[in-house]
């Protein structure tokens, strides 16, 4: 997350974890005249996000955002799990990961590629491991334009 995504994780954070839940991340989609807001929310453990959650984080954010007036254009809010195939922001979330399936888009071609999809293998410092085709390769974080969990299949 980086710009007005990460303003607004920073103004979502506090009432996030005051209803006992985790912000995951925040995206911005769509273009100026229909940009749209998604908070991505989650809960420690094994426990799953619920509707009313979504609904809770929303009305909260809401509030802090008209106040705050991060973005000045209009937009729409979206609050949800971040899911299966979810995005990942930082390098605590690709750590919470090692050994699932991910796919990656680098910024700028490394090793003659930008895409990586495999076995996520670990994280070293500020890099990340992923196997490919039964090849390590090891990605400053720094470089990731785009990683996600490769939900599992069936």
């Amino acid at each position: 997350m980086q710009g007005k995504a990460l303003e607004i994780a920073e103004l979502a954070r506090p009432g996030v974890e005051a209803l006992g839940l985790v912000l995951w991340g925040v995206e911005l989609a769509g273009s100026a005249k229909e940009l749209k807001v998604i908070v991505y929310i989650d809960r420690a453990g094994d426990e799953t996000v619920n509707v009313d959650d979504c609904a809770d984080v929303s009305r909260q954010l809401s509030g802090v955002m008209d106040v705050e007036e991060p973005i000045a254009e209009a937009y729409s809010l979206e609050v949800s799990s971040p899911g299966w195939d979810r995005p990942l922001y930082s390098l605590d979330q690709y750590q919470q990961m090692v050994g699932s399936e991910v796919r990656i888009k680098l910024r700028f071609p490394f090793d003659g590629r930008r895409n990586f999809r495999g076995p996520l293998k670990g994280v070293e410092g500020d890099e990340v491991v992923v196997q490919v085709d039964n090849e390590e390769y090891v990605l400053p974080f720094e470089a990731i334009e785009q990683g996600r969990v490769v939900p599992p299949k069936g």
